[in-house]
């Protein structure tokens, strides 16, 4: 299969105090990761995903509730965060095939996931635009993650197992994908995640109009597993 296209080069530099916490905030969770898991990326992708499918479903409901309660139009965000909160559940259920998390690691899953849904609910309630720019930093190291992933596969220190069946059925994969097709489209599914958090908190943060949100009724920028169906 065609490998999608991801820019790697991609970063957004801190333009403010909100920004430069955000990203220290994720250079110290990247490093309790790193410490962590190593280099034993498919059980590091089961716990961080758990962790990744908080932020659009906060997101969703924040923005459902603004809708609501002021009665103004959200412009799409709402269905682009639940997709995005969604997506990163298929991520999870597709590497819960691959590498079956250890008892300490579900217990860690439980307790990050309360602590973590808790924090950032009320960060966002506070402050919007830093929830989402910590989301676009958060997408930055996926991305980084999944690539040294790809060079562990490429390079025969992880196994090229193939694809679970639930991987083939939501990318639309071939039948004879392998785990690194599978971590190509989740990698460009975060680069989607990562470009459009980092846009909405431009947005937020006045440096442009607002837009519609970038979801498939708006425009033609569509994430991979939308391109898939």
């Amino acid at each position: 299969m065609t490998a999608p296209f991801v820019d790697l080069s991609i970063h957004h530099r801190p333009d403010n105090m909100s920004d430069r916490v955000a990203l220290g905030f994720t250079k110290v969770l990247r490093w309790c990761a790193d410490t962590f898991f190593a280099a034993r990326y498919g059980h590091r992708a089961v716990v961080l995903e758990t962790v990744a499918a908080v932020p659009g479903m906060v997101g969703a409901t924040i923005n459902h509730l603004h809708s609501l309660r002021r009665m103004k139009d959200d412009r799409g965000w709402i269905r682009t965060l639940m997709d995005e909160a969604e997506n990163e559940r298929m991520h999870l259920m597709t590497f819960i095939e691959v590498a079956q998390p250890t008892w300490f690691e579900r217990a860690v899953i439980i307790g990050v996931q309360w602590v973590f849904y808790l924090a950032f609910f009320a960060l966002y309630l506070i402050s919007p635009r830093t929830a989402h720019r910590i989301v676009g930093y958060f997408e930055e190291e996926a991305v980084i993650s999944y690539t040294h992933y790809l060079a562990e596969i490429d390079e025969g220190r992880s196994p090229n197992v193939p694809a679970p069946a639930i991987a083939k059925r939501y990318w639309n994969l071939p039948e004879t994908a392998t785990l690194r097709d599978v971590v190509l489209v989740v990698r460009a599914d975060e680069a989607h995640h990562r470009d459009v958090n980092h846009g909405y908190a431009d947005e937020l943060n006045g440096l442009e109009p607002g837009v519609p949100a970038p979801c498939p009724e708006h425009n033609e920028l569509q994430p991979a597993w939308k391109q898939a169906a």
